[in-house]
C-alpha cells in the first residue's frame, strides 16, 4: 500500500499567498479488475499554508502506487486525502489524466478547501 509517511516537507518560503503546481508524467498503478497497468499524469496544485512538499519524496510516494490494484477515482481521492492531511494547504487540487484504454480516456479531479475560480477547469 502507498506510504504517505515517506513524504517530506519544508517551510513555505513566503507568508504571501502563492500557488505551486507539480506535474508528474510517470504515474502508474494497476487496474484491480484486469490486473493491467494504468498510466497517467498527476497534477498537484496547491496554495501552501506552512509547508511545501519536497519533490523527491513526492516522487517516491507516487511510485508507491506502482503495484497497487486501485481504481482511478480511488487513486485521485487517496492522493488528495494523504497530501491534504500531511500539508494542511489553504487549498489543493489533484487532477489525474489517464491514458486511454478501449477508446475511453479519464480525467479525475479532487479538491480540498476552496479552490479559487481561476483554477477550476
Amino acid at each position: 500500500m502507498p506510504k504517505p509517511e515517506c513524504l517530506e516537507f519544508f517551510d513555505s518560503p513566503s507568508d504571501t499567498p502563492f500557488v505551486i503546481e507539480h506535474i508528474s508524467e510517470e504515474f502508474t498503478s494497476v487496474c484491480p479488475k484486469t490486473g493491467h497497468p494504468d498510466f497517467g499524469n498527476v497534477t498537484l496544485r496547491y496554495e501552501p499554508a506552512a509547508v511545501c512538499v519536497e519533490l523527491k519524496s513526492l516522487k517516491m510516494y507516487y511510485q508507491s502506487f506502482r503495484n497497487d490494484g486501485i481504481f482511478y477515482e480511488a487513486v485521485t481521492n487517496r492522493l488528495r486525502d494523504d497530501l491534504a492531511s500531511a500539508m494542511s494547504p489553504r487549498w489543493m487540487q489533484i487532477i489525474t489524466d489517464w491514458k486511454g484504454r478501449g477508446g475511453i480516456r479519464s480525467r479525475i479531479i479532487a479538491t480540498h478547501g476552496n479552490v479559487p475560480a481561476v483554477w477550476v477547469k
